[in-house]
């Protein structure tokens, strides 16, 4: 059986052009070895019970030669004598944050995380459409199973990409958080109850905020009243707080900094001082 004819050869370029040359490969990049400590700003979620002077908290930060902008979102500063924008949406609040408004101030507190979550949900239910191009109804659960809380997960990232920006430009940045509680497995054991920030975390795992804003941050840090139970089981407290930036069973908390417990009195700066006029180690 004789064989098949060999294909023709390709046709040559049209007016006899040759095909581009391929461009020569871009030389490595080089990297630069540093070492020591560099000198950056800090990223701080501070959270806790209703009235515990979060707000009041990031007040102080003049004391240290620290001039904050709050972004108020809760109105929650109205009794303070501080600089302060009232943002009514969360569009509002990402034109702020890339306006020129926060060129002057060395720190941004966002006044707060909680309210921001509630923002960006209202934002993503008009916004992200159902996967079948209908508006939802019936908030975040309209999506579907698990979906919604994926939407506003990426929502919220938005918030965070435009903070880290400010914290490249040397800005610090403070978010404030209600408090929740959370069940805590336990394989050994029986499970517990700890105090953890008061934002978005499905059961799925998926789409936690508050896991994202944990690992975001630089100091996760609890302020609670003291409680002190006695002989019957029964919580005793004087109206004393303390600022925690080390985890305990009863709290999330960590810090890149600080390493014990800092009594908090009305007015008392020790906190930022702690942080913003340490001496370098």
């Amino acid at each position: 059986m004789s064989k098949p004819p060999s294909p023709p050869p390709p046709a040559p370029p049209a007016n006899g052009n040759r095909p581009p040359a391929q461009k020569p490969a871009a030389p490595p990049k080089t990297f630069t070895v540093q070492r020591g400590r560099t000198k950056t700003a800090h990223k701080i979620v501070i959270y806790g019970p209703g009235g515990v002077g979060k707000s009041e908290l990031c007040s102080l930060l003049p004391e240290v030669g620290i001039k904050p902008l709050f972004l108020d979102l809760d109105d929650g500063t109205g009794f303070m004598d501080v600089d302060r924008v009232l943002p009514e949406s969360w569009d509002d609040m990402l034109a702020i944050l890339r306006s020129d408004l926060c060129g002057e101030y060395h720190a941004i507190v966002i006044d707060d995380f909680t309210k921001a979550e509630s923002l960006a949900i209202d934002w993503t239910i008009d916004n992200v459409p159902h996967e079948k191009g209908h508006k939802v109804k019936g908030g975040i659960e309209g999506y579907g199973f698990g979906k919604g809380y994926t939407h506003v997960y990426d929502t919220f990232l938005h918030l965070l990409a435009e903070l880290d920006r400010h914290v490249r430009e040397g800005r610090n940045v403070i978010g404030i958080a209600h408090e929740c509680t959370a069940n805590v497995p336990n394989p050994s054991g029986e499970d517990w109850i700890r105090y953890e920030p008061r934002l978005q975390s499905p059961p799925s795992g998926k789409g936690s905020i508050r896991h994202r804003v944990k690992e975001w941050c630089d100091h996760l840090l609890f302020i609670g009243f003291d409680v002190h139970v006695d002989s019957d089981g029964k919580g005793q407290g004087s109206g004393t707080r303390t600022i925690y930036p080390v985890e305990y069973p009863t709290h999330w908390a960590k810090s890149r900094e600080l390493a014990e417990p800092i009594p908090y009195h009305r007015g008392d700066a020790e906190l930022w001082r702690q942080l913003f006029q340490r001496k370098e180690r």
